[in-house]
């Protein structure tokens, strides 16, 4: 089981093959992650945009060094398309965001018809290494879906599981978060948890284990749930962190790592293949854990 980053891109870089990551329209701070995970033995880089361009910069960034391919579209829309026509038709393994904005790349890769999308929705798992000891924890969706329904939480969490399984985890325990622990119908987000508590119970999640409505001082401390009179083996060891809407799965994320000095890495889920997004706060180094960690998938 991964409980570092180190672990994350050790086990990438003992995969058999390298996987083949395909950008478009790259600057330099992309260049340079993707040359770093090309000198780690992760990927075989795919760069789609102005050829001379793409070619000053590899050689700028020491990609030079080693194996790569430039297809040459000038146009930054079109070789976005390119781009993921090669997931899409198999010639890459997965999708780098780049330089291109967030709405233009977000609306290509979820189109229903040209994109990536998978089944009926897509999220985004943020990982964080806990400060103290070897532990990940994921954190959901923390950047896609705005007020997710109980059918698009059920789904959330279906890609959170997945990708707790590739990191090891094999029984995840899950805190649906919400503003109190009771269920309260007056408050939507304790009905959706105690819904999905009910179904991990009834083992519609595999082995995880589901809590929920669980609010966060109980989720990080056994000793605050026991005082509210909430038992449970998931309080105070959380695996996965299943947010109510976007406004605070984006805002725990970003004070996560802003205040609470974490680490973080994340990764699109629901796609034909992994897609790796250009968050804000995302530092460089955890870029290229997110391009191991979309290796893994």
């Amino acid at each position: 089981m991964a409980g570092t980053f180190a672990e994350i891109v050790a086990a990438a870089r003992n995969r058999a093959a390298r996987k083949r990551l395909v950008a478009s329209s790259v600057r330099k701070p992309d260049m340079e992650i993707i040359s770093r995970a090309a000198r780690e033995g992760l990927i075989v880089p795919l760069l789609v945009g102005d050829a001379e361009a793409a070619e000053t910069l590899a050689k700028k960034c020491a990609l030079a060094s080693y194996e790569y391919e430039i297809v040459h579209v000038k146009d930054k829309d079109e070789a976005l398309r390119a781009a993921i026509a090669m997931v899409r038709e198999g010639r890459a393994d997965m999708l780098m965001q780049g330089s291109r904005d967030p709405k233009t790349f977000m609306n290509a890769v979820l189109d229903a018809k040209t994109g990536l999308l998978k089944g009926k929705l897509a999220s985004y798992v943020s990982v964080f290494k806990l400060l103290k000891g070897d532990k990940l924890i994921l954190v959901t969706d923390t950047f896609v879906n705005n007020f997710p329904g109980i059918s698009e939480k059920q789904l959330i969490l279906e890609h959170a599981i997945k990708l707790a399984g590739i990191l090891g985890i094999e029984a995840p325990k899950v805190a649906v978060l919400a503003a109190i622990e009771q269920v309260n119908p007056s408050i939507p987000s304790t009905l959706d948890a105690a819904v999905l508590s009910k179904m991990a119970e009834r083992k519609q999640f595999g082995n995880a284990i589901v809590e929920g409505p669980v609010d966060i001082d109980c989720a990080l401390s056994h000793i605050a749930a026991e005082r509210k009179g909430l038992k449970s083996v998931v309080t105070g060891n959380v695996d996965i962190y299943l947010v109510p809407e976007i406004e605070s799965g984006y805002l725990l994320a970003q004070s996560l790592v802003f205040l609470g000095k974490m680490e973080m890495a994340g990764v699109l889920m629901g796609m034909t293949k992994p897609v790796i997004l250009n968050l804000p706060f995302v530092s460089r180094e955890n870029r290229l854990v997110e391009i191991a960690l979309a290796s893994l998938i």
